[in-house]
């Protein structure tokens, strides 16, 4: 009896094991179904908020601000150039979504990890060691992004752009840069890469700290080096000769206490007809450049002192301070909810990953938080948008309302939200683009013929600027009077 009994026993706790085991893969979340699922929803929205716009864009009369200010000729320009971009966008969507859903969904980022593995066993090298591992997967990655991206990217430039005599590469130049490109994520990447990789291993229960204050000082040297180093690779930077907008530009930096040290042109025009300016630069040594196209289309130099008025109002009004403080909170916070799951099997599992690598983690996590980041960013719009009509205010405070004004109707503002690193330095760099594009860029609204039809509701979602209607409307509101 007691030997039946030990049977029973023994069956009855091996059926509970495996029941149990059985649960705990049922509740296991499907986090690689659930973020489809979330991708698909939102490209069904943003779709839809696509052929809001787009039904905007074919509006064929101007919004009645831009009446009397902007021609005709001008018009349908803008019009025919805003609807052959409108159709490219949403054609390129529809297959992104299929290529991002099916890489996901029939595990193609394993079968690159597998394969890297496999790469370095045939090279002689230790598979085992995880940061030559990640440098052969984001290898592939890189390649296979460099594939894909590149018929959009000569689409783009060499029919869109050329047909509305937007673009002045060569094709040489095309693939001059994209090589640089690749060359600069070789050289920079591997040391971040082999840095992140370290610090999580190592990091213990201080690893949110360690790995927000890498990339802190990363995003710094980056800021740093990019426009000394990395940029004059691209573009020829040369001071702006001397003359009346120099000494107007400087006695304006002047007379707001801004540390201005150097003011550049760039060569702007060796690749596209499309201008614009931005500032850069710590403490007390602030720059200034000015893309050669927007000195050649401006012709009244007020205009353009007029737009720097706007760009200094960021920085006396700390706004862009303000925006660096909330990137590093966020940063650490995502690092910090990071640590939270990056030994999740589950995770790894879901999207079927059987071990569990650093560099991996990070990248599904950025997927599993894409509904939060969505939200911070619109968020984040707002407070932009916010910042531009007090920028505007504070260089009609100065006394530039109507030069403000008349650059506006050429010139649209908009934030540079992605600096353009190579692909294997931003997926290692997760957190770090944001705060590399502390500068603000003007591009012109009439000779760039940007959009003068925009609907309300895609522009609240994606805009991080407000409309020029909306703009030019607030500049002509009067000045509140105060007893």
């Amino acid at each position: 009896m007691l030997h039946i009994f030990l049977n029973i026993h023994a069956i009855y706790f091996t059926l509970y094991s495996l029941l149990n085991s059985a649960a705990e893969s049922v509740m296991a979340f499907p986090y690689m179904e659930a973020v489809v699922g979330f991708m698909i929803l939102m490209y069904i929205f943003e779709s839809y908020l696509d052929i809001r716009q787009h039904t905007a864009l074919k509006l064929p009369k101007l919004p009645k601000t831009l009446e009397g200010v902007i021609s005709q000729e001008k018009f349908e320009k803008s019009r025919a150039y805003s609807i052959d971009k409108s159709n490219f966008h949403i054609f390129h969507e529809f297959l992104s979504i299929l290529m991002e859903s099916a890489i996901l969904y029939y595990g193609v980022l394993p079968w690159f990890w597998t394969k890297s593995g496999s790469f370095l066993v045939t090279a002689g090298l230790n598979a085992e060691n995880e940061i030559l591992r990640t440098l052969s997967f984001l290898v592939g990655v890189m390649f296979w992004s460099q594939i894909t991206d590149l018929p959009f990217s000569l689409y783009s430039t060499f029919v869109i752009e050329a047909r509305h005599g937007f673009n002045k590469q060569t094709i040489w130049l095309f693939f001059r840069d994209m090589i640089k490109g690749i060359v600069l994520s070789i050289v920079i990447g591997p040391p971040i890469v082999a840095a992140i990789i370290v610090i999580v291993q190592k990091g213990g229960p201080y690893l949110a700290i360690y790995l927000w204050g890498f990339m802190f000082v990363l995003s710094l040297v980056m800021m740093t080096i990019y426009p000394i180093l990395i940029a004059p690779l691209f573009n020829k930077f040369t001071p702006l000769p001397d003359g009346e907008l120099r000494l107007k530009i400087e006695k304006l930096a002047s007379s707001l206490q801004f540390p201005l040290k150097k003011l550049f042109v760039v060569d702007g025009s060796t690749r596209s007809s499309h201008s614009n300016a931005y500032m850069y630069g710590f403490f007390k040594n602030k720059r200034i450049v000015l893309y050669d196209t927007l000195i050649q289309q401006c012709k009244d130099e007020e205009e353009i002192v007029a737009v720097i008025a706007h760009e200094l109002g960021h920085w006396k009004l700390h706004h862009t301070m303000f925006t660096f403080v909330a990137v590093q909170i966020l940063s650490f916070s995502q690092f910090g909810g990071y640590t939270l799951v990056r030994n999740s099997k589950d995770l790894f599992q879901s999207f079927g990953f059987d071990t569990q690598p650093v560099l991996i983690g990070l990248i599904l996590f950025q997927h599993t938080v894409m509904p939060l980041q969505r939200v911070v960013s619109f968020a984040l719009n707002l407070v932009s948008r916010a910042f531009e009509f007090q920028a505007d205010a504070f260089a009609k405070s100065l006394g530039y309302s109507t030069p403000l004004r008349a650059a506006l109707v050429k010139l649209q503002v908009f934030s540079i939200d992605h600096l353009r690193i190579p692909l294997s330095l931003s997926v290692s760099c997760l957190f770090t683009l944001p705060t590399l594009s502390q500068c603000s860029a003007f591009v012109i609204q009439e000779e760039n013929l940007s959009a003068m039809n925009t609907d309300p509701w895609y522009s609240a979602y994606h805009y991080s600027h407000p409309p020029l209607v909306e703009r030019l409307a607030a500049i002509d509101e009067p000045d509140k009077k105060t007893d």
